[in-house]
């Protein structure tokens, strides 16, 4: 099988590595606007070789959208009214109705799956790609009713070789779900990095005095512009419901200590800990 990445970086490169590990496809296109991305992708044996948007499309079996959402949205149109009816478009963006919605009234909005491989580090480009980085996590199909059946069970193929499982949602709760659990993370991360930058003016003593905990924590803070804006423009509702519950939270710790009230302090932190018997089952 011949597929086109469309965006050559983490996720698009770590797809490429696996499915060609599983010898799913013998054959994979690179399409980027970063030059170097290609060039680097090429050296690394993620693409076999660069395509022009047009070309790759034609001929492709399996088209894959690994840009930012706000840019995939624009392109999936496009990608749509260049393919076959044997042919297969998916994304792999962290929102989904922008992305779904964008195609809702194309004419081949069956040939398209929308899927949200739950995978990312702060890090970006195709020298970041590991083929194995998505084993055992969970892989979500968004509105599959809305996919030819052929589509589908192609997408389902390449899930079950990135040995993720399976998750089927639609949009608007994937979104919902994701602002919980991801992007509310990220905010938080970039937060706390520029609290610490705006009081702590001192690199040297940040980097020495910098603790595993602080580090995991800020970690996501690392994670390019270019990709998240994007995601909480298209996720904004959500986003601004859960950060004005986390605010709340907040302020709950900052009037348990401005008011010496240790025991709710205490209470606030054992409710917390609750997350626990979630996470570690």
């Amino acid at each position: 099988m011949k597929i086109s990445i469309i965006g050559v970086g983490l996720i698009g490169g770590s797809i490429a590595l696996k499915l060609k590990e599983k010898k799913l496809v013998d054959f994979v296109y690179g399409i980027d606007n970063n030059k170097g991305n290609l060039k680097e992708a090429l050296a690394l044996n993620i693409i076999d070789k660069e395509m022009d948007l047009e070309s790759g499309i034609k001929d492709s079996d399996l088209i894959i959208i690994a840009i930012p959402v706000d840019a995939a949205r624009e392109i999936l149109p496009v990608v749509l009214d260049s393919i076959s009816d044997s042919q297969t478009v998916m994304d792999v963006g962290s929102t989904k109705a922008g992305v779904v919605n964008s195609a809702k009234d194309h004419p081949k909005r069956s040939r398209f799956v929308a899927f949200h491989p739950m995978w990312g580090t702060e890090n970006h480009g195709p020298k970041s790609a590991i083929g194995e980085s998505f084993s055992g996590k969970a892989g979500v199909i968004c509105n599959r009713e809305e996919s030819a059946n052929d589509a589908l069970e192609l997408v389902q193929k390449v899930v079950e070789s990135l040995d993720m499982h399976l998750i089927y949602m639609n949009a608007e709760a994937h979104d919902v779900h994701t602002a919980y659990i991801s992007h509310i993370s990220h905010i938080t991360s970039y937060a706390l990095a520029n609290t610490v930058l705006e009081k702590e003016k001192e690199e040297e003593t940040i980097f020495q005095l910098a603790s595993s905990g602080f580090s995991s924590t800020v970690r996501l803070a690392k994670s390019h512009p270019e990709m998240w804006v994007p995601i909480f423009k298209q996720n904004k509702e959500n986003v601004l419901d859960v950060l004005n519950e986390h605010i709340s939270q907040l302020r709950k710790f900052k009037s348990a200590l401005e008011k010496e009230n240790f025991e709710y302090l205490g209470e606030l932190i054992e409710n917390a800990n609750k997350i626990r018997g979630i996470l570690d089952k």
